[in-house]
């Protein structure tokens, strides 16, 4: 059987393919079924390294981005989209998979296409409470599709609404629990003070950065402050913040990263009192999978519209708080993160409502529904 994964572009498009492919290498062992070949088809993977531990065959395919701003960009990207569809036609005629899965994103517009073309059956998953263009293309000719936020499915065509399944977000094992076990001691903090997570993605937050650098020495007086800064602004950060606290006496209750690897992520993760994020819908469904309540920071809707929705929408299950860029001072985090804080009987209602939302075993859902279709294929 041979399936291909495509999409990409961001973190948040490419590693759910990740997470489902760790699902059919379990699921083919516990059924003793042969297992799937698995071939990413698409532009430059977000992370070759992943793709090389679950044995994935990545096979290179051109994609032109729609930008939502005027770019000459976008005239050049025409071009390398027409290429990327001849291509991936001929691509998918040689491997002629047995089923095809898609995260979205303009990575996936050529494969899907092909896909069409030559008849071979589709599962997609769509991560955003507003399904992006190339998930509702799709949708007119996928098998299934899989949902990860309640309201996404009202904005799909309405004949393509009886092949959706609200599966929760297929999140990759190594990061779906946290551990209580060596945080403190990895971090060298005292557990006897409150642990903040300020968790920006691998390019950062920068209003983010900006607003926990002017609110750091009043935060350090009461609280652990972990701060995953993105690889780019680490330094800068460091060296304000190292000016910033400079006269503190609890300058030692601040821990700055570039970007947390797994296990350090575990760990910071058990200790956290409260996490405060953008609201990209992977970061969203982490957070919600590790239980711990959140202040969400949407980017500003004119640079995104999904992580607004995303964020109101896990926002209405009453498992966070949101702050719009425009509203973010200081004052205002300060004010919340003591709020939230300081009231543990609403922290434990958020945390419930976090586990509510998450939907555990996404992955191994879509995984059993692209076997099912990738034996009836091969029948």
């Amino acid at each position: 059987m041979r399936i291909v994964l495509t999409g990409g572009g961001t973190g948040g498009h490419f590693y759910p393919l990740i997470a489902v492919a760790e699902s059919l290498e379990k699921i083919a062992e516990e059924r003793t079924l042969i297992e799937p070949e698995l071939f990413y088809v698409g532009p430059s993977p977000f992370d070759p390294r992943a793709l090389a531990e679950h044995a994935i065959t990545p096979i290179f395919s051109p994609a032109g981005k729609k930008r939502a701003y005027s770019s000459i960009l976008n005239v050049f990207d025409i071009f390398k989209t027409g290429w990327g569809l001849v291509q991936s036609l001929f691509i998918m005629f040689r491997l002629y998979p047995d089923a095809v899965f898609s995260t979205g994103g303009y990575a996936a517009f050529p494969t899907l296409w092909a896909a069409r073309f030559l008849m071979i059956p589709v599962v997609i998953y769509d991560a955003d409470a507003r399904p992006g263009r190339v998930s509702l293309w799709a949708s007119k000719f996928a098998q299934y599709i899989a949902v990860a936020h309640p309201e996404a499915a009202e904005n799909f065509p309405e004949k393509a609404r009886e092949k959706i399944a609200r599966t929760g977000h297929p999140i990759r094992s190594e990061i779906e629990h946290f551990t209580r076990e060596g945080g403190h001691e990895f971090l060298k903090l005292k557990p006897d003070v409150p642990t903040l997570f300020f968790m920006g993605g691998s390019q950062g937050a920068q209003a983010i950065n900006e607003t926990v650098l002017d609110a750091l020495p009043e935060l350090v007086t009461r609280y652990n402050v972990v701060h995953q800064t993105g690889s780019t602004n680490l330094e800068e950060v460091k060296s304000i913040s190292s000016v910033s606290l400079k006269t503190s006496q609890h300058a030692d209750r601040y821990r700055v990263f570039g970007l947390l690897n797994t296990l350090a992520l575990r760990m910071t993760a058990g200790i956290s009192s409260l996490v405060i994020v953008r609201a990209g819908s992977g970061t969203i469904f982490e957070v919600a999978a590790w239980g711990l309540p959140a202040i969400l920071i949407p980017i500003p809707e004119d640079v995104s519209r999904d992580q607004t929705e995303n964020a109101f929408s896990y926002a209405r299950a009453g498992a966070c708080i949101v702050i719009e860029q425009k509203n973010l001072t200081p004052h205002v985090l300060i004010a919340e993160i003591d709020r939230l804080v300081q009231n543990e009987s609403l922290r434990i209602q958020m945390s419930a409502a976090a586990a509510a939302y998450a939907r555990p075993g996404a992955a191994g859902t879509i995984a059993n529904a692209l076997l099912e279709i990738g034996i009836s294929h091969e029948a």
